[in-house]
């Protein structure tokens, strides 16, 4: 089955659903993954001293990487402006994500759930966009669309969840619709994407990422409840 990731930033696929998505390449599945910005304007670029431009041909980079140890099965990124999604006329950003769906089919669509997990603003763009276009092309006869689902924190992940800045949020276990096992090899596969992101490295370090992210990777499911939750994304379709 065709599935279709769509995430603002590089790195948004690593520090989240990465396990999971290798389990479901592992499994047969074609994975495609859709980035809508190099993420160059990260304030990691002050401490390398490199321009946004120049930023974001290093994520891009490092993102090639990371998608290369996932073994998907595509890979697009455009240059829609890092950090400016909320200035954009919306409907030019329904346009990419309808190109990209239009040209690939898939029956499932992720993208981030209501809360961005974050809550950057970025984050939340994107959700609201995806879920727009998806239920829109549903609408208009695009009826291969199957599923649209949401990566997400279960609450349980709240104990490792570091204070400061990391202010990430968590979905209550009666929005969990899904929870996939990305097993050995699916973690192993996480933490070397991670590793792909050197620019990253203390950011990563102080996130906790790897703790964080657990084996068990959860998924709201739009307009769908599932319980007890679903264990993967294609049961059912």
């Amino acid at each position: 089955m065709r599935l279709l990731y769509i995430f603002p930033h590089p790195d948004d696929e690593s520090f989240g659903p990465a396990g999971a998505m290798r389990r479901q390449t592992l499994d047969g599945h074609e994975v495609h993954l859709l980035t809508l910005t190099r993420g160059g304007a990260t304030q990691v670029r002050h401490e390398l001293d490199l321009s946004i431009d120049a930023m974001g041909e290093v994520r891009l980079h490092e993102l090639e990487a990371a998608t290369a140890v996932l073994g998907l099965a595509g890979l697009h990124v455009t240059d829609l402006p890092d950090s400016g999604l909320k200035e954009m006329d919306p409907r030019a950003i329904e346009a990419v994500i309808r190109t990209e769906i239009e040209a690939l089919q898939p029956a499932i669509v992720v993208s981030y759930p209501v809360h961005g997990i974050s809550g950057f603003h970025d984050h939340l763009v994107c959700h609201a966009v995806v879920k727009r276009v998806f239920l829109e092309m549903k609408d208009q006869g695009a009826d291969y669309l199957k599923r649209l689902a949401f990566f997400t924190l279960a609450e349980s992940a709240a104990e490792q969840l570091p204070a400061s800045k990391f202010n990430l949020k968590t979905s209550p276990p009666d929005l969990i619709d899904c929870v996939v096992d990305a097993g050995e090899a699916g973690q192993a596969a996480f933490f070397r994407a991670l590793d792909c992101y050197a620019t990253y490295r203390e950011t990563i370090r102080r996130s906790n990422v790897r703790n964080i992210v657990t084996r068990k990777i959860s998924f709201e499911i739009f307009q769908e409840a599932h319980e007890p939750p679903l264990t993967d994304l294609t049961d059912g379709i």
